[in-house]
This record gives structure tokens, sequence and C-alpha cells, in this order.
């Protein structure tokens, strides 16, 4: 069990350093990287991902790749055309609302991706910034540019479901936070809030539980990264891999955000793709991202509080 500490290239979500505790059990390694404001009821959900990965490991693929998005964070227009070509993908996510932008703002930053993948899919992700007025303000805006769909543009499920009867089929629009972060994940099916929902293993409690919701839901699914290292993106991997369809190119290009990696052979995409294989953690590569002894002792303590609290039993 080692607690890991990696900085990543450039600021995402307001996260400028990626933590979190890699531990080895019967089945091989998983990753346990909660955030670090997750209450200890949230926390646990992630735990019980990872405990099931290190015990369990991961279900039977179906397909040995998984195409992949490319990642362009709120950056400025023209950094994005590089970031877009070292991805190698035809499909570019597009962080918008960041905290200080403005949609003129977005709206650069959108076209440069576009004129940098004049063939691809382009998609978007709000991150639930945005109001119903101020979300149908910016897609309308943002349409131009062909979006593949809108990722969660507003925080709740019920302002989803306003924002898409209002949209009326101009946009799709995609679920996240109102998947993975709800009391009730259904309920962005019940109201008819998405046209597409992305699920992601650690905070929905493993590969098995996201299984399961995606039949119940049944969207189209997307399988996004919690921005973890090679050992948490092969459980989102092979979680992808596992599913019946996969429509949509997944949220796993996130390791090139990552300083360094735990592994000599990331888990990166070639030509948008990323091959369905494990992991292999290296103990000198391991070494390298272990934390200091404050932020080891601070996740620790986290770790046996979120599993005495849950009644888990840890590897």
């Amino acid at each position: 069990m080692i607690v890991f500490d990696i900085p990543l290239l450039v600021p995402f979500r307001g996260v400028t350093r990626r933590q979190g505790i890699l531990f080895e059990g019967e089945a091989g390694w998983a990753e346990w990287s909660p955030f670090r404001e997750y209450g200890d009821e949230e926390a646990a959900s992630w735990l019980r991902a990872s405990v099931a990965a290190a015990r369990e490991g991961h279900p039977e693929p179906l397909r040995d790749h998984v195409a992949v998005n490319g990642i362009i964070p709120a950056i400025g227009p023209a950094e994005v055309a590089r970031r877009a070509a070292e991805s190698g993908c035809r499909t570019l996510k597009v962080k918008v609302a960041a905290p200080g932008e403005g949609l003129d703002d977005d709206v650069a930053r959108v076209a440069a991706a576009r004129a940098a993948l004049p063939g691809g899919a382009i998609r978007v992700d709000a991150n639930g910034a945005w109001t119903p007025d101020r979300a149908e303000e910016a897609i309308r805006e943002l349409a131009q540019f062909g979006l593949e769909y809108v990722e969660q543009p507003c925080a709740s499920a019920e302002e989803l479901a306003e924002l898409r009867r209002r949209l009326d089929g101009m946009v799709a629009i995609a679920a996240d936070e109102s998947i993975r972060r709800a009391a009730d994940p259904l309920r962005v099916r019940d109201l008819g809030a998405a046209d597409v929902v992305v699920l992601k293993v650690q905070p929905l409690g493993g590969a098995a539980a996201c299984l399961d919701l995606a039949e119940r839901l049944g969207l189209p699914v997307v399988v996004s990264s919690a921005v973890e290292t090679s050992v948490g993106l092969e459980a989102g991997l092979r979680l992808a891999a596992a599913l019946p369809e996969l429509p949509f190119a997944c949220g796993l290009e996130t390791g090139r955000l990552l300083a360094r990696d735990v592994t000599a052979h990331p888990l990166l995409p070639a030509a948008g793709q990323i091959e369905v294989r494990p992991a292999h953690v290296d103990a000198d590569l391991l070494a390298a991202c272990r934390a200091d002894a404050r932020t080891e002792r601070w996740w620790l303590d986290r770790l046996h509080r979120v599993a005495a609290a849950a009644g888990m039993e840890l590897p």
C-alpha cells in the first residue's frame, strides 16, 4: 500500500495535484482516490470500488480496444491545436464554463477545437456550472460547431430535464454528476433528463455496480475517468470493454494530464484508442510518486476512518 502524490501538467477542474492510495490485493492493484473535499460517505463508494477491484479483479472484456476522447482543459485557444494533435483522438471533450471565464472564452476554445479536428466529434463539459437560462444561451451559441453532446450543463437532474425540453433535440445532453453524485441516479432516466449517461467506476462503487446501473438506465453510456493513475484508468477501461454496447468514445485519455505515472507503459491512446491490457505497476516509478509523510498520514487516517465507518475490511 502506498500513498501517491502526482502533479498535473495543467490544472483540471481546479485540481493541480492528484493524490490517493494504491494497494495490492489478491486480484491485483487498485486505486482509491476520492477528491479531498468529498465527505466520508461519498468516499466510501470509491473505497468499495477499489476493494472489489483488488479482491475480485475486473469484468471480462467484450472488446480489446476502447475509443477515447482527447481532453481539452480550460486552456487558451492557441494551445488547443497542440493538445488535440498530441491526443491523436477523433473526438475531443472541451471544458467550458471555467471559473473566471465567460461565453466568449468558451466560443474561442470550442472554435479552436473544431478547427483542429474538422471531421471529428466535439463535445463540451460544463460540470454543472450553468443555470438553465445560461445553458440555453451558451448551447445555442456553441451549437454552430456541431456538438456531439453537452455534458452536465446544469447541476440538477430537474434542471437538465428542463433544459432538454427547451433545446428540443438541438443538442444531446449527457449526465455525469447527476448520476455519480446523486442520491437516486435513476432520476435522470425517470425525468427524461439526458440522452447519454457518464459512468465512473470509483464514484459508483465498482464495475459490477456500473454494469447494473447501465442496464437499469437504458441509455447510451460513456465511461469516464476521475483523473487517475493507470491503475485507476484500467478499471474504467475494463468497464468500457465489458459493456454490451459502446456507441461513444470514452473519457479515458486523462493519463496525459499527469506529470508521471506508476507504470512504465501508461494507458495512453494510440490512434484514438486504448488497448485493453493490464497496468503493471513499476516499483521504482511507484516509489517516485510516493507522497511526503504529512500527506501520507492524512490519507491513511482517512482510509481507516472511511473503512471503519462503512464496515469494510481492507485487503
